[in-house]
This record gives structure tokens, C-alpha cells and sequence, in this order.
């Protein structure tokens, strides 16, 4: 339960054995790929003595799985958002595979093809909705001059002429007036709309400057129509091309949805794809010559084995040199990375760790030791049997009946693990969504509620503090083990020691005055407290050249007892959220129990659901949030620094499904 140790691996073989060996690695998904020009081996030999033969870089491959995976993820969203059996879509169900049974599964020629017709599809699609709007355009305008019985390019007469053109409705009164007085302007209404009204003007060429006149002043909109049809004629033809256009994409649709059978092997294809590119982009890593190939990388220790038995398993062992080395100290400090190794019941907290920051590789994983913590501040936060049970019953139903993404796995099996502090505590408190648990059962006296979060507030607000002040001395312990283990002797007396005594000399004091009344006890307490306030101070003296700037740093940092004061008082909202998420679910208990025998069993059985549901959600929220907080700030402090980097290794999206090594996938 630790920092998983790592080695670096190094492997040589033939040039041609390169993409074997990485879909190897890839499908183990344990080893980080280390850059070999950025490491700290001694390269000038190879240089000196390959250089003909060393390879540059080629992205080719890799842009070519990258422009592939697009045109992918666009056939999906394509079929997604045009077919017509869209909504009845459902995802691919997720599975387990192995790296290498997907791989054989993988048709790059077939999915080619099928990116080929649906790429067609989609370019028919956009242009017939591209020709669909013009149509719908021209409808629109034809609409409106259908009822014009003439077609002006084949009425131009000598001595007249035929104007179309529309004006602002509100002018329509003043626009007919002022052509009243042109002599001999025939004015024919087309079409009246809302805002504009459509008009032909008929009249003579020798009268073009008093029209020219009219229409300018009432921003006349000349219209001019470009077809060798009446109107009419033409709107009909239109909407006719408007119906065929129609039936057109209806069919191009039916032929889409026809790709709801491949839509499987669209997705397989996605995620192998970025397999494919995740390994070019290893590759980048590499040392490549014409003959051999160098890689190395990280590897926790303990998979090493199962490296060796995959490598060699259908390799002959003089085709493949490997060796490991253990990390250098400036390796150790710059560049290995951190994999945290712990039990079934710790390891979903190491996402609590993550979020905070990984330990150094050299550094305690904290996870271990904050869990138990954790574990019971989260029951003591939200404490309720029946919310404990939906948490126990929800994520075991999720864990059985799904094939679960790894991060949502995690959290599945976290809330499973934190459902059994929550019934704890719900026993201890009493609750049982809200409502008081009996205390005569069939004639048996029950001991429930142990505490109850009406009557013994008080004692609920001194176990909270008590809880955390066990937690801090446990993170001053492990602070001042841990600096023990670095030879800090001096420092682990004034930062983690010292500490301990002088805040149990303290709590003596207190125990000795107000429960024991007992004057030995507040004398032992008195010694224990000053001899470890002392020590606070005389260390930084000791270890500074300058007595006056290591006083001063003593008397600083004993007044750091201000802040242990604080940090115990942020343990109060343990008592604060637990009583506060019960009386709530007591209160929506209370306020459907006012509500008429007819209200209460019709609305007031979905009013419950829904209330308890959100008091379980905020519930849940605030012990996440709270918990989490409570090790960030108060625990953590008192002894982790974290900084690691996370381990990287060479492996499979996984959006799609798991890709499990083959030991763990059932045939």
C-alpha cells in the first residue's frame, strides 16, 4: 500500500519487430514510453557509429489515422443526427477486449469503403438542402407574383413600358395618389402582404421621368422577373422540383439508415484508430535505424513478469534484447513518474489523492491513511440507514449489470465502500430516511438512537473534535516518522513531535480541570505542554547560526497553535452536516405527513421521492466536498507535500469499452 516502484526498461530488436512489440505494450497498458533522446543515457555511440542508418521522424502514418478517425467520428455524427432511425439509436453496449481481439477486428479497407459512401451520402444531403433553399427562396418570391398575367420579356412594347416593383404598405394611400396625376400609368396590384404591396406599372416611354419621379420618392423596389413563363407556371414547376427534391433526400435518409448495421464496427473502428495513433505517437520516442530500434520506459515492478512472458511468448529470445535498471537518484527527482498500489478497499480513494496531488515517487501515498478517516466523517455527514442502502444497492446494481468506464467504476465502488459508515452512523443516530428508528421492536428493547441528534447535540459536537483531533496527531505522527526516515532528527522533534505533546499536554490540562477535577492530572499536563512548547522554540536556536533569527522562528512557529485551534473547529461541521441533512429529511417526512390522507398517498408519494432524492443528493455533495476538504486542508498539511508526476503509460482511449489484458478477459 504505497507508491508503486518502478524500473526502467530498455529494448532492442529488429527494425521489422517494431509494430509487433508495441501492440504488445499497448494491449499490457503498463508501461510509460520514456523519450530516448531526452534521457540520460549516453547516445553519442549510436550517433557516432549509425548515424547513416538512423531514421527521421515520419508523421506520415500518423496523420493518415488522424484524418481517418475524423472522417469517422463525422460518419457517426452524420448517421446520428440524419438517419431517420436516429432516435431509436442506442449506443454500443461497452465490453471487455483484449488490444489484440480488437485489432483483428478492424477492416481498415471495409471502413474505408463505408466512409466512402457515407461521406457521399452526406455531400448528396448538403446539396440537395443547399438546392432545397433556393427552391424554398424562389417559392417564396414566385408566391407572390404568380397572379401577374403577362411575362415581360414577351410583352416589350415600342412605345411603353412594363414596371414591377413592391413599396412599403404604409405609403400605398400617397404612392397611388401621386400616380393619379401621370396621365396614362396603368397600376395593377399583384400581391398584398403584410408590409409590402406588389405592384405592375404599365406606362408610356415619354412619361419614364415623372414614374422615375413617384417611385423614387417612395423607394420603389424594382423588381425583374427573369423567366420566359408566366408566374404561375413557373411557381408550379417549382414546387414540383420542391416535391422531387423532397422525395429525393426521403430516400438518400432510408439509405443512411440502412448504416445503423455497421454503426458497431464504425465504433470499434474509432477506438482502434486511436490505438493506432497513440502508438505512432510513440513512436516518437524511439530511436529507429534501418536495422534495430531502441524504447525505453517505466514499469511499475511487479509487471514485469507478465512483460517478459507476452514479449517472449511467440519470439525467439536472441530476437529480442531487454534488460532493466533501477531509477537514478536526478531520475528519480525530474523524471519518474508515480503509480499509487493499494488493497480493493483503498485504492477507490486514490482518486481523492489525485485531485489534491500524487505523491513524489519518494514521498508516503497518503490514501492508506486517510481512508478510515474519510470513511467515517463521510457516515458521520450523511448518517441515514436508507440513504446508506440506496448508495449500497445503486452502485452494487452498477457494478453487476454494467460494463463500467474505469474513472465511473471507481466511483462506483467508493460509494459501495461509503454506504457502510452511512448505515453505521444511521444506526448510531437513528435514522432511517428521516424517521426515528423504534425502540420496541416486537417486544425487544432497541439501543436506537445511540446518539440522538436532538438531545445529545453537545456530545455529538466533542466526538466530531475529538475525531479530528486524533487525526491531526496521526498526521504529526506520520510527519515525524517520516522526517525520522530522512535523518531530520531536530526537525522531527519542533514539526511533528513536539507538536503531539504539547496538544495532548493541552487536553490533559482540560480533562484534568473540568472532567477528572483532578490536580495531578492538570500538573502532568502542564509539564507535558511546556517541556513540548520549549522544544518548539530551542530547536530552530539550535539549528540557526543566528540565535536572535532562531528565537524568533521558535516563537513564530509555536504560534501556530492558533491554527490547531482552527483545525479543530473546522471538525464541527462532522456534527453540523449530519444534523442538518437528518433534520431535513425529518422535515419533508413531517410535511407530508400534514397533507390529507387523499394528497398523501397519490401526490405526496412522488413529493417524498423527489425531496429525499435531492436531501440525498446535497447530502452526498456536502460529505464529498467536506470530507475531502477536511484532509486537504487539515490533515495533508500536517505532513504531505505531493508534486508526482502521473503515470503515463502506452495504452487504449477506452471510450468505447475496456481493453483488459488477456489473462482477465473471459473467452
Amino acid at each position: 500500500m504505497a507508491v508503486n516502484k518502478m524500473e526502467k526498461m530498455t529494448i532492442i530488436a529488429a527494425s521489422e519487430k517494431e509494430e509487433e512489440i508495441l501492440q504488445a505494450i499497448q494491449g499490457l497498458q503498463t508501461i510509460e514510453v520514456k523519450d530516448f533522446f531526452h534521457s540520460n543515457v549516453d547516445s553519442s555511440y549510436i550517433e557516432k557509429h549509425f548515424a547513416s542508418t538512423l531514421l527521421k521522424e515520419d508523421p506520415t502514418q500518423q496523420k493518415h489515422f488522424e484524418a481517418m478517425l475524423s472522417e469517422i467520428q463525422e460518419a457517426l455524427t452524420f448517421i446520428e443526427r440524419f438517419s431517420e432511425k436516429s432516435s431509436k439509436k442506442k449506443r454500443i453496449k461497452r465490453q471487455v477486449l483484449t488490444l489484440g481481439s480488437l485489432e483483428k477486428k478492424f477492416d481498415e479497407p471495409k471502413i474505408s469503403k463505408y466512409l466512402r459512401e457515407i461521406a457521399f451520402l452526406k455531400n448528396e444531403l448538403t446539396r440537395l438542402a443547399s438546392t432545397r433553399k433556393e427552391l424554398v427562396t424562389k417559392e417564396k418570391w414566385l408566391a407572390r407574383w404568380q397572379y401577374l398575367d403577362v411575362i415581360p420579356k414577351k410583352n416589350v412594347l415600342e412605345s411603353s413600358n412594363l414596371l414591377l416593383g413592391s413599396i412599403n404598405a404604409a405609403n400605398q394611400s400617397l404612392f397611388l395618389a401621386d400616380l393619379a396625376n401621370v396621365n396614362s400609368v396603368y397600376v395593377e396590384e399583384i400581391y398584398h402582404s403584410q408590409n409590402h404591396i406588389y405592384y405592375s406599372l404599365l406606362y408610356l416611354k415619354n412619361q419614364t421621368a415623372e414614374v422615375a419621379e413617384v417611385i423614387a420618392k417612395y423607394s420603389f423596389n424594382e423588381f425583374n422577373y427573369p423567366y420566359d413563363r408566366l408566374p404561375k407556371e413557373a411557381y408550379q414547376q417549382n414546387k414540383e422540383k420542391l416535391a422531387a427534391l423532397v422525395e429525393e433526400e426521403k430516400q438518400l435518409k432510408v439509405k443512411l439508415s440502412s448504416y445503423h448495421a455497421y454503426l458497431e464496427e464504425l465504433y470499434l473502428a474509432e477506438e482502434m484508430t486511436y490505438a493506432f495513433i497513440h502508438r505512432e505517437a510513440a513512436k516518437k520516442h524511439l530511436l529507429n535505424t534501418s536495422y534495430f530500434f531502441i524504447m525505453q520506459g517505466w514499469i511499475p515492478i511487479d509487471e514485469k513478469n507478465e512483460l517478459l512472458t507476452v514479449l517472449q511468448e511467440n519470439r525467439p529470445k536472441d530476437e529480442l534484447y531487454i534488460v532493466f535498471d533501477l531509477p537514478t537518484d536526478d531520475e528519480i527527482q525530474l523524471d519518474i513518474p508515480v503509480k499509487l498500489k493499494n488493497n480493493s478497499v483503498v485504492a477507490p480513494f486514490e482518486m481523492l489523492t489525485e485531485m489534491y496531488s500524487l505523491p513524489k515517487y519518494d514521498e508516503i501515498d497518503p490514501t492508506p491513511i486517510m481512508t478510515p478517516f474519510y470513511m467515517v466523517f463521510f457516515g458521520m455527514m450523511v448518517a441515514d440507514i436508507g440513504y446508506g442502502l440506496i448508495m449500497l444497492v445503486g452502485a452494487l446494481l452498477a457494478l453487476k449489470l454494467m460494463v463500467l468506464p474505469r474513472g465511473m467504476k471507481r466511483f462506483a465502488d467508493f460509494f459501495l465502500i461509503l454506504s457502510f459508515p452511512t448505515i453505521i452512523w444511521g444506526f448510531i443516530y437513528g435514522s432511517f430516511f428521516g424517521a426515528t428508528l423504534p425502540k420496541v421492536l416486537f417486544g425487544i428493547q432497541l439501543p436506537f438512537p445511540i446518539l440522538s441528534t436532538t438531545e445529545d447535540v453537545n456530545t455529538i459536537l466533542i466526538l466530531s473534535v475529538v475525531f479530528g483531533f486524533i487525526q491531526l496527531l496521526t498526521g504529526l505522527m506520520v510527519n515525524g516518522i517520516e522526517l525520522t526516515k530522512r535523518k531530520r532528527y531536530l526537525e522531527s522533534i519542533s514539526e511533528s513531535f513536539a507538536w503531539q505533546g504539547l496538544l495532548i499536554g493541552l487536553v490533559i490540562v482540560v480533562l484534568g480541570m473540568l472532567i477528572f477535577s483532578n490536580d495531578g492530572f492538570v500538573t502532568v499536563g502542564i509539564v507535558v505542554a511546556a517541556i513540548s512548547a520549549l522544544s518548539i522554540i530551542v530547536v530552530p536556536i539550535i539549528q540557526s547560526k543566528s540565535k536572535v533569527k532562531g528565537l524568533a522562528k521558535g516563537l513564530y512557529g509555536l504560534y501556530g497553535l492558533t491554527g490547531y485551534i482552527g483545525d479543530l473547529v473546522s471538525y464541527t461541521r462532522l456534527m453540523a452536516l449530519g444534523i442538518s441533512g437528518g433534520s431535513i429529511a425529518a422535515a419533508f417526512n413531517m410535511l407530508v405527513e400534514f397533507m390529507p390522507p387523499a394528497a398523501r398517498f397519490t401526490v405526496g408519494i412522488v413529493l417524498i421521492i423527489a425531496l429525499h432524492a435531492l436531501n440525498l443528493f446535497l447530502s452526498l455533495l456536502s460529505a464529498y466536498v467536506h470530507g475531502a476538504r477536511l484532509q486537504y486542508v487539515e490533515f495533508f498539511g500536517k505532513f504531505y507535500t505531493g508534486g508526482g508526476r502521473a503515470f503515463n503509460p502506452l495504452k487504449a482511449e477506452e471510450k468505447y469499452m475496456n481493453i483488459e489484458k488477456k489473462s482477465k478477459v473471459k473467452d
